[in-house]
Formats: C-alpha cells, sequence, structure tokens
C-alpha cells in the first residue's frame, strides 16, 4: 500500500512540476466539481430546464454525499497532503509539491467526494441528454458527445483533485466507479411525486441514521476526528482549514436539502397551470424526451420561483463548538398564502 500511495505523490509531483501552466484549469475544474457546485449551480439550472432531471439531480446529489460520508467513516482513507508528512515519505524522498487553499479538507479521503457524487449527480443530466439527441441526431459519433463530455468532465475532476494534493488516484477511480454506479441505478428510482411526510422521514432517517453509526463507531473506540486533527496540524495556513469541509457539515446540507424539496414541492407556490393549444409549453423539454413518464407542465415562471424556493431554504448550520450535534434552531415560519380568486381555484391544485 504504501508503494501505492508513493506512486500518487509522485503523480501529483508531476502535475505541479510539469504542468504548472494548468493551475488555474485544475483550481476551476474541482470548482465545478464541488458537491456544494451540485446544490447552487446544477440543481438550479437542470430544473429550470427540466423539472424531473432537477429534481433527479438534487435527490441523487444528496443521497450520494450521505453514502459518502458513511464510507469514509469506514475506509479510513488517507489525504496527500497530510500522508507525506505523517508518513515520513518526505523526509526520505522530499517532493516537490505544494498545498493550495482548497487542498485542505478535513475529512477522511477515500472515496473522493468530488467524483462520486459529482459522478452520480450529473448522471440524470448526461442520460436526458443523450435522448435527446437520440431523437434528433442520425449520427452515431453526435449521439454519443454527451457520455464522452461527461467522462471528460469526471477525468478532469480526478486529476484535479490529484493535483490539489486533495486525493490519491486509486481514491479518485474508487469515486468515479461509485458514482457511476449510483447514477445509474438511482436515476430510474427517483422519487417525483411522494408526499410531504416522505421528505420529512428521509430528513429525519438521513440524521439520526449518520448519528447511529457515528455514535457507534464512537463507542467501539474508534476516533472518528482523526482526520480533523491531521489536517489542522498539517495544513499550511490555518485559515485554509474550513468547518464546511468536515464530514457533519455535508449531513446537514443533505437532510435539509430533503426537507426543502418535499416543503418546496407542496408549497402554494407549486400550482399545476395546464398548456394551452398555443402555448410555449407544448414544445418538447428534457423530461418529455426521457424515457421517464412525462410530468405535467409548469410556466417557467414559476419554474424559476420554485427553484428560488429550494435555495432561499435554510439549511441547519454547525457551529465549532457543537462538534457532531446540529444546531438547535428551528426553521423560520412559512409566508402567508397568497389570496386566490374563485375564477382560478381549479388552476391551483397541489402535486
Amino acid at each position: 500500500m504504501e508503494s501505492t500511495l508513493g506512486a500518487g505523490i509522485a503523480m501529483a509531483e508531476a502535475l505541479q512540476n510539469q504542468l504548472p501552466w494548468l493551475e488555474n484549469v485544475w483550481l476551476w475544474v474541482t470548482f465545478l466539481g464541488d458537491p456544494k457546485s451540485l446544490f447552487l449551480f446544477y440543481f438550479p439550472a437542470a430544473y429550470y430546464a427540466s423539472r424531473r432531471v432537477g429534481i433527479a439531480v438534487l435527490w441523487i446529489s444528496l443521497i450520494t454525499e450521505w453514502l459518502n460520508l458513511v464510507f469514509k467513516w469506514f475506509l479510513f482513507g488517507d489525504r496527500p497532503f497530510w500522508w507525506v508528512h505523517e508518513s515520513g515519505y518526505y523526509s526520505q524522498a522530499p517532493a516537490q509539491v505544494h498545498q493550495f487553499p482548497s487542498s485542505c479538507e478535513t475529512g477522511p479521503g477515500s472515496p473522493s467526494g468530488h467524483c462520486m457524487i459529482t459522478g452520480a449527480a450529473l448522471w440524470p443530466i448526461m442520460t436526458a441528454i443523450s435522448s435527446q439527441m437520440a431523437t434528433r441526431a442520425h449520427s452515431r459519433w453526435v449521439r454519443v458527445i454527451p457520455s464522452l463530455a461527461y467522462c471528460t468532465f469526471l477525468l478532469a475532476v480526478g486529476l484535479s483533485r490529484v493535483f490539489l494534493l486533495a486525493h490519491f488516484p486509486h481514491q479518485v477511480l474508487a469515486g468515479l466507479i461509485t458514482g457511476a454506479v449510483l447514477g445509474w441505478l438511482m436515476t430510474p428510482q427517483v422519487p417525483m411525486e411522494r408526499e410531504l411526510s416522505f421528505y420529512g422521514l428521509t430528513s429525519l432517517a438521513l440524521l439520526l441514521g449518520a448519528s447511529l453509526i457515528y455514535w457507534t463507531l464512537f463507542t467501539l473506540g474508534l476516533d472518528l476526528s482523526w482526520s480533523i486533527n491531521l489536517a489542522s496540524k498539517w495544513c499550511e495556513r490555518p485559515e485554509w482549514v474550513h468547518l464546511d469541509s468536515r464530514p457533519f457539515a455535508s449531513l446537514s446540507r443533505d437532510s435539509g436539502a430533503a426537507l426543502g424539496l418535499g416543503i418546496a414541492l407542496h408549497s402554494p407556490c407549486y400550482a399545476q397551470v395546464p398548456p394551452t393549444p398555443t402555448s410555449p409549453l407544448t414544445k418538447p423539454r428534457l423530461c418529455d424526451l426521457h424515457p421517464w413518464e412525462a410530468a405535467p407542465s409548469t410556466s417557467s415562471p414559476q419554474r424559476a420561483l420554485l427553484t428560488l424556493s429550494f435555495l432561499l431554504l435554510p439549511l441547519p448550520a454547525l457551529s465549532p463548538e457543537e462538534g457532531p450535534f446540529l444546531s438547535q434552531e428551528g426553521p423560520p415560519a412559512f409566508p402567508p398564502k397568497s389570496p386566490k380568486s374563485k375564477g382560478n381555484s381549479e388552476n391551483n391544485g397541489f402535486l
């Protein structure tokens, strides 16, 4: 195993020293592959284009991020930026590598969350675009463009993680394979029309499940804060150690997103408006061209309003003193329902 990790350091050294002009490219790629970008950018864009694809991106993101957290607790993977010091590798064969502000993540390293979560969440986007192009393009090469773009982007994300000393190559490979498999398995199983209680119970299950696993491992004598201590010890600058990279920060985001998804889908803002024969809503959308069952059409302003409601829903926060415990602050009250006229009552049903 030591030789495998040493080869990973050599690969990172080659990327940093042989291709220094690509530094800004790798930094941008790792930003675009960050799981937080899925919630902030990819989900709103996908939802605006297609309701079903957008919900699939959000749902797969939160479930896969939760699984990645659990995998990291059990696999105890080192990260390159601290392993070169802890193992004595750097003193025996000094490597010409350096850290970056995004290198000092505090969670364990295996598997790569950037590759696993992003790979799974982008799968429904890739399949939706592939389905659309398959109906319009006759060339086989044109049809495979979405798949090639998907694989190329994930490969670039993996290389950027090695470049930043955030992951070893085998951790990146594990994340890529796991993410693609989870995306393939979960895309047809995304819940679209469920009761609010389903999303509330899912949020509660994520919180209680991770807490139960944490305290079980803690009771067995396993120190799950070992990676936080090593990251704080070997990071070049203390300000590079960010609280939002701690394991329970992602848990709060996932449970909050699951609850927010249910509340937004059952919000008064989410009203179904039937299309008219002359309405532009009759044009094909990504979800209409996808193998999934076609969803009721909604107007573009309504989709934009619903997307905004997802983003504005506050998520539970963590403070440095709370450790694995979540904030006790409750969510703010919902805004009052807007009055509806009798004439439009038949168009204001809920899904």
